[in-house]
């Protein structure tokens, strides 16, 4: 892949950069602009060039969703930038491109509003490219999608990777031959699509421990009673990794029944409890491991973080901000946490993807860095 750094002369070339500016969004207001900042050193990079900036990115997944409350946020961090509000592929955007300079930044309406984006068409694609001298991908947290702006866009443009995307690049990959001892937390939900990091891992990490409600399907394994837990809906063969030395649940979790929470250990679940949360002895467990690691790796919440149980979490992120260990941090709740507790710079590297740190660490590639190479 090409860096950005290597265009020779970006003066009046209209670039057309893939951002990813999928936020969290409540009553017209960003809840977490966490993903907006760490698009800005591209950003920067191509206005001090004194390019046409031109950004496109989506919002949720339903039609007719505005990025208007992103471009206030955004206006925070870049006080000049332009907003163009109608259709992507309309002759009012067209004229509007038109008359930008060079050194102007323009959002564009969300991608998803047109049905083209997520049916990759190559057509809707061809319309976008029109518009651009040069594409960009820096929207890491989508490149695991075979979406028209990121896998059709740069067969039609000279295509490069942006600044952001290449730090997620570099510093995913420090996960492929880690430091030992080798510390793997994982947690967060959606089983189907964390089993195979489970298996590579197991054969890398010194340790790994399973939270959140992945734990739940494993504490069933051994036989405990999980009430009202969620759990998986398949067998996933958990026995088997039950087996393996280096691997560990929690031994104490937080309950929730009747509106209460209160601790208790693993083996003493009630059938009309829920499990939200990690104990204190888990944390101990995994502080112990934490002192003694080097590189930590950890992706999704170790409880219910949807329904306001993070203290599990929230206390794990504390102890690793505060550790000697290169720590690389991936997975949304994850990060909104860390954004919610400013401890954005005690980690060695924060993912902004979730989708796509999983299927990155798990393949060593995506859809979006393929198609730029």
């Amino acid at each position: 892949m090409k860096s950005i750094k290597e265009i020779k002369n970006l003066k009046g070339k209209r670039v057309i950069v893939r951002v990813d500016f999928n936020v969290p969004v409540v009553d017209g207001k960003v809840l977490d602009d966490f993903r907006i900042k760490k698009s800005l050193s591209t950003i920067d990079y191509l206005h001090k060039n004194n390019a046409i900036v031109i950004l496109i990115a989506h919002l949720g997944d339903e039609k007719e969703e505005s990025l208007k409350p992103v471009f206030l946020k955004l206006k925070k961090y870049l006080p000049k930038v332009i907003f163009i509000d109608t259709p992507i592929l309309s002759e009012r955007t067209a004229m509007e491109i038109g008359k930008l300079k060079d050194g102007d930044i323009i959002l564009m309406e969300n991608l998803r509003n047109d049905e083209g984006e997520k049916k990759n068409s190559p057509s809707f694609a061809r319309g976008i490219s029109r518009y651009g001298d040069i594409y960009v991908n820096d929207a890491f947290s989508v490149c695991h999608r075979a979406h028209a702006s990121i896998v059709s866009l740069p067969k039609f443009l000279p295509s490069y990777v942006g600044l952001q995307l290449e730090e997620e690049i570099n510093n995913l990959s420090k996960v492929f031959s880690p430091e030992h001892p080798f510390l793997f937390i994982l947690g967060g939900s959606k089983f189907e699509t964390k089993i195979p990091l489970i298996k590579k891992f197991l054969r890398q990490a010194e340790d790994i421990f399973i939270g959140g409600a992945l734990a739940n399907d494993f504490l069933k394994a051994r036989g405990y009673e999980v009430g009202t837990s969620l759990v998986g809906k398949k067998d996933f063969q958990i026995n088997t990794f039950l087996k393996r030395s280096n691997l560990f649940i929690p031994t104490d979790v937080k309950v929730a029944k009747d509106k209460k929470s209160f601790f208790a250990n693993s083996n003493e679940v009630k059938t009309d409890e829920c499990i939200v949360d990690i104990g204190p002895k888990t944390i101990e467990t995994i502080k112990e491991k934490i002192e003694k690691a080097k590189f930590i790796l950890w992706n999704g919440p170790l409880g219910k973080y949807e329904d306001g149980y993070s203290a599990g979490t929230e206390e794990i992120l504390k102890i690793i901000a505060k550790s000697k260990a290169y720590s690389v941090i991936g997975g949304g709740d994850s990060v909104s946490l860390i954004s919610k507790l400013k401890l954005e710079s005690k980690f060695g590297f924060v993912s902004t993807g979730g989708g796509a740190t999983l299927d990155f660490l798990t393949k060593g590639t995506l859809p979006g860095i393929k198609a730029l190479k």
